[in-house]
């Protein structure tokens, strides 16, 4: 098994905003697609990588208490973690060590989900 985890999904209740707010924190651009009637913003992954995407389903809603998963922040945490304010976000837990594994830190995006950031 390469990887543990082959896609993810957040769910989202306004893609635009979501979009907004985790392509202003990451400092990267989602690909808008519609998947069998499903719009979705879909994480940039190099070919091998792994990726996901933000989801715009009414059968499933944002929350804090599901699956947390973490984001790459690879030599750019504290820059992420700066801009969350700004993109209508909350840090939850701030920048936390977690000895040789590196860095984490977890957030609020604006859709209510929990999701960590996590820096070597």
């Amino acid at each position: 098994m390469k990887n543990a985890i082959h896609w993810f999904e957040i769910p989202t209740t306004d893609l635009a905003r979501a979009s907004a707010f985790y392509e202003a924190v990451l400092g990267l651009s989602l690909k808008q697609e519609d998947f069998g009637g499903t719009p979705m913003a879909i994480f940039p992954a190099d070919e091998e990588g792994v990726t996901g995407a933000l989801v715009l389903d009414p059968r499933r809603a944002p929350n804090a208490q599901g699956a947390l998963l973490y984001l790459d922040a690879t030599g750019k945490l504290d820059e992420c973690l700066s801009r969350v304010a700004d993109a209508r976000g909350e840090v939850v837990l701030p920048r936390t060590s977690i000895g040789p594994q590196g860095f984490i830190a977890v957030v609020r995006d604006t859709e209510g989900n929990h999701v960590g950031l996590h820096a070597p």
